[in-house]
């Protein structure tokens, strides 16, 4: 049945619509009520109906008609099976324009019912319905509560089959779930991978079929549907993905560009990158060369960009050059893999040569940033891409990034101090500061470069004249409570993690280098103090053994500059440190049967043999430190006694054919025996009453013979 006629925007039409109105309030009978809600819902679909009017239509029926309509299933004789349903929906979009009313539970009860008319046939008789629930949808959307609710509640998959099934309206469902990917990735993937993945699927044919200008549009809405996790190659369909969009990639980037045309593609590309690192490049000749392409591209457009002397606010200048900083990235990496590489070797040395001249550009880029520019999340992209550089890259660019080595330690403190301000913030203020993230960490992305830097006169005096080494104690001691932070046990945040041991690396080489500074500069015995008190906590937990290898190392070389420093004379602390530290050192080897022999062999322990590849060096160099820290500390004596390492040592040296132990190792046994025997008669009688004197001749430890002969 059809209601008379109103007037778009007519006098008349707007009389007709209160009388409707006021019929729908007053209704004696489903009829009336009825005949009255067909001219409402057709003001409202044919748009005559204000924000005022709308609030009246809510007023005079609430959510309890559209309720009943929604549930009734025989529809009035001669109208399609829909028809309640389709009024009812059309009500609930009309109060969906009221913001207030989209985010209530009564619309978002609804959702499963809008989701079923997605994935209903639609008929020509129901697309107002579908472009209503569309309506509903995207007003939901809109709402606090919105996204939560529509992925809790199955929305996710509804959009994704409309789309892949190409329903009426599949391109507002493609929006949708662009938006919804947006503010909630990653539960919308743990909800609906097998969908997701549809969509993908059908996005990857598109994207490999298409020869029109679609191809680069698909390249803008591609990388939303590109998971960090799951990762696509450990799926099937995933990895067919993969290679569609590798072949596409290919097409393109192999064709003269224009920049509209060729910035989306390295956007997609650098997507990928982030996703599945490499793997999704086939290894082979075309494989190389689409690879080298790529790193070439974003060196070229690198430059392009950063060494125009103009600014680079043009629209979306910036995102592309950190979508080619992504790709950068990855060359660099590429360039040092030696297993399986993807490139040859001539493709290496041209591609670090092109990356250099790229390198340069972000050099002389951000030797021209002002104070007030230090917020731009582009600085730190272009700081986060230098410091991945300096980290493989040693011996290119020196001078010009010694010349940049003072700004690099003022933005990296002034964002450390920032982060250590929000950290200590209470919570509804740092919540206030949500939108505009916390600052970020610059110094992890700088410590490798940092500890190469250290080892060289110059680039050294420059870090310590900015006040580097302080700025770093200061960050060894946050980033150790970040690791201690989770109650119970050391948390294994990997980040965390490397920055504490890296930082060691960068301690090892001041302490190697400019001893000085360690005994003067006031932060070193801060410094001092915390290793001292985190390597027994450290110990125990394996899965920190090459960390505990840092500290115990790092501590035991500082410990010979600050012998006289309060921390370390006579304290519980002190002795506690030395006997982990001893620990550490006597576990490192045990005697271990030699393949097709009777006879045991020196080994390396089990515990230690998975990480000695990061651990030996340290070991060595700890070996030394502890031998020129027995004659300072005489508690270090007492803890070799305790530890029982002169007994299980004098028995691995008697029970190991002599030539299984290489000369270094004897060496560095040798220094600290001799300086045990020297400084301890207790020390000297163990090793005398183990036959001490007949293996140290046996190994041609000469200087403790003669150390053990003298009176």
């Amino acid at each position: 049945p059809r209601g008379p006629a109103m007037a778009a925007g007519s006098g008349d039409g707007r009389s007709a619509l209160k009388r409707c109105l006021g019929v729908l309030r007053d209704a004696r009978n489903d009829s009336e009520q009825f005949a009255a809600l067909l001219l409402v819902t057709k003001a409202v679909r044919a748009g005559e109906v204000d924000a005022k009017t709308r609030r009246q239509i809510f007023d005079a029926i609430g959510f309890t008609f559209p309720n009943r309509l929604l549930t009734s299933r025989q529809p009035p004789a001669g109208c399609p099976e829909h028809t309640f349903q389709a009024l009812g929906i059309t009500l609930l979009a009309c109060f969906c324009t009221d913001p207030e009313l989209a985010g209530h539970s009564q619309i978002l009860n609804k959702i499963p019912t809008f989701n079923d008319v997605l994935v209903s046939p639609c008929n020509p008789d129901s697309t107002s319905m579908v472009d209503d629930v569309y309506q509903c949808l995207s007003a939901i959307m809109a709402t606090a509560r919105g996204p939560r609710e529509l992925v809790t509640k199955g929305t996710v998959s509804a959009l994704c089959q409309a789309y892949v099934n190409c329903s009426y309206g599949s391109d507002r469902a493609l929006t949708l779930l662009l938006g919804l990917l947006t503010v909630a990735e990653a539960k919308c993937w743990q909800r609906d991978t097998p969908h997701l993945l549809a969509v993908l699927s059908k996005l990857s044919n598109d994207f490999l079929r298409t020869e029109d200008m679609a191809k680069f549009e698909l390249c803008e809405v591609l990388p939303h549907f590109i998971p960090l996790s799951p990762p696509l190659t450990q799926d099937s369909q995933g990895c067919e993905c993969l290679r569609r969009l590798y072949k596409g990639l290919a097409n393109i980037l192999g064709s003269k560009l224009s920049q509209s045309q060729r910035d989306p593609a390295l956007k997609l590309a650098a997507c990928l990158m982030q996703a599945c690192g490499s793997e999704w490049i086939p290894a082979g000749s075309a494989g190389s060369k689409f690879l080298a392409l790529l790193v070439n591209l974003a060196c070229v457009e690198v430059r392009l960009t950063l060494e125009e002397p103009g600014p680079l606010e043009v629209e979306g200048k910036k995102e592309v050059v950190t979508a080619c900083y992504v790709l950068i990235e990855m060359g660099i990496q590429e360039c040092l893999r030696e297993e399986k590489p993807l490139l040859e070797e001539g493709q290496k040395m041209q591609l670090m040569r092109i990356m250099e001249e790229a390198f340069g550009a972000v050099i002389f880029y951000l030797r021209q940033v002002k104070q007030e520019e230090l917020q731009d999340p582009f600085i730190f992209a272009s700081v986060r891409i230098l410091g991945a550089w300096m980290a493989e890259e040693t011996s290119s660019l020196k001078q010009e990034i010694c010349e940049l080595l003072p700004f690099l330690v003022h933005y990296a403190k002034k964002l450390f101090k920032e982060g250590s301000l929000a950290a200590s913030l209470p919570q509804p203020e740092l919540a206030s500061t949500e939108g505009s993230g916390l600052p970020q960490d610059a110094l992890r992305f700088l410590l490798p470069g940092f500890c190469h830097l250290t080892a060289e006169d110059r680039p050294r005096d420059i870090l310590i004249s900015e006040g580097a080494p302080a700025l770093l104690c200061e960050y060894f001691l946050r980033q150790w409570e970040v690791l201690t932070s989770q109650p119970g046990s050391l948390a294994p945040l990997a980040s965390a993690e490397m920055s504490l041991q890296t930082a060691c690396g960068i301690f090892l080489n001041l302490v190697v280098t400019a001893p000085h500074l360690v005994r003067q500069d006031k932060t070193f015995s801060s410094l001092m103090d915390m290793l001292l008190k985190s390597l027994p906590l450290l110990l125990p937990q394996k899965d920190h053994l090459v960390l505990a290898a840092n500290v115990a190392t790092l501590g035991l070389m500082m410990a010979r500059i600050l012998a006289s420093s309060a921390v370390l004379q006579g304290t519980q602390s002190a002795k506690e440190f030395f006997g982990a530290a001893v620990l550490f050192l006597s576990q490192a080897h045990t005697a271990q049967a030699e393949p097709g022999s009777d006879s045991l062999a020196a080994a390396v322990s089990p515990a230690y043999a998975g990480a000695w590849a990061d651990v030996g060096e340290l070991w060595f160099l700890g070996m030394q430190a502890l031998a020129s820290c027995v004659p300072l500390f005489p508690c270090l004596p007492q803890a070799v006694l305790q530890a029982r390492w002169l007994e299980s040592l004098s028995e691995l040296l008697t029970r190991v054919a002599p030539a299984s132990v290489d000369f270094e190792l004897v060496a560095a046994f040798q220094g600290v025996l001799v300086e045990l025997a020297r400084a301890s008669k207790p020390c000297r009688d163990v090793i005398l009453s183990h036959r001490g004197a007949e293996w140290a001749n046996l190994y041609g430890m000469a200087a403790l013979e003669q150390c053990l002969s003298e009176q």
